[in-house]
């Protein structure tokens, strides 16, 4: 029997939100696909594009997955859906939401002293109206228990390929994303984006030390050491640092490390030592226990093997 997937989608949904899901399950096969949405007909995107839907279903299935776009904000008030939101656990093995369509999970109380992610843009607004929620922003996707969130637009295809992954095996993602010419796989506690960037936010004083940060990996960089860089006492600088880029300075430094550590393991072929070595880890160890700690999976996982000949 094909497993039934249900794609919800509401006035103003994003439409890769929808189709990159939508294309995985379709590459693997096995897979009986349904656009819904509260009112049957055409239902118009945020670009324009308007997408044919079904009612609602009566009937669960395997998987629910609700789409993300800039009309979640009016969808929230929509009481027809979050009624059906709400009592998806009940009748769907699996609920799970793509970019801001997990602002629709959470209001429909879902999401609950549960973990979540969601799109970076929507952190601050996720954080404010829904403090309950264990909210992971930097997190690919996020897996707690029956309900799944991911990031923001293409990262619902890696959603879609862990989904797969879960139901079919493991080869069988694999085909998938090499069918769509993406990576296997970003895993979950991937950052959303550039360790840098998400701590140079506006005028940040502190950008010149991020800089020299990244471009010297191998340097020790105690507190005392940015301080000097900053002219600024060890105790001020840890307190105006922490306040500015929402990280403490050894933090800072380790996702520095971490990010280009990973970026290193792209390279097919890279050697785990040496990527820990020149990424400033000093040991394979230290390093590994970094990618566990904060991307939930060892540097081995990421590795990329050399070509066959």
């Amino acid at each position: 029997m094909p497993r039934r997937v249900c794609l919800v989608i509401f006035p103003g949904f994003q439409v890769l939100d929808a189709a990159g899901p939508i294309a995985a399950f379709e590459a693997a096969g096995g897979y009986q696909l349904r656009v819904v949405a509260t009112q049957a007909g055409p239902v118009r995107s945020s670009s324009g594009v308007s997408w044919l839907a079904e009612n609602l279903p009566r009937n669960g299935g395997d998987t629910m997955m609700v789409a993300g776009g800039e009309g979640v904000d009016a969808a929230v008030d929509n009481l027809k859906l979050l009624r059906f939101l709400h009592r998806a656990p009940l009748h769907w093995e699996r609920v799970s939401s793509v970019c801001s369509g997990s602002l629709l999970l959470a209001a429909a109380g879902l999401l609950d002293g549960r973990a979540a992610t969601t799109h970076w843009s929507r952190t601050d607004q996720f954080q404010r109206q829904f403090p309950r929620v264990n909210l992971q922003p930097e997190r690919i996707f996020v897996q707690d228990g029956r309900i799944w969130t991911s990031a923001g637009v293409t990262a619902g295809i890696d959603l879609a390929l862990a989904i797969i992954g879960r139901d079919l095996g493991v080869e069988a993602a694999r085909a998938v994303a090499q069918e769509l010419v993406v990576y296997y796989r970003r895993p979950g506690g991937q950052s959303q984006f550039s360790a840098l960037i998400s701590m140079q936010a506006g005028q940040n004083r502190f950008d010149s030390v991020l800089e020299h940060v990244r471009s010297h990996l191998r340097e020790r960089h105690s507190v005392e050491d940015l301080a000097a860089r900053a002219c600024m006492s060890p105790r001020h600088f840890a307190r105006a640092f922490r306040e500015e880029t929402g990280h403490t300075p050894a933090k800072a430094v380790e996702r520095l490390r971490l990010e280009a550590a990973r970026n290193a393991l792209d390279i097919p072929g890279a050697s785990v030592q040496r990527a820990a070595i020149e990424c400033g880890f000093g040991d394979p160890e230290r390093m590994r226990r970094s990618f566990v700690r904060l991307l939930g999976v060892p540097p081995s996982v990421l590795r990329r093997p050399a070509p066959q000949d």
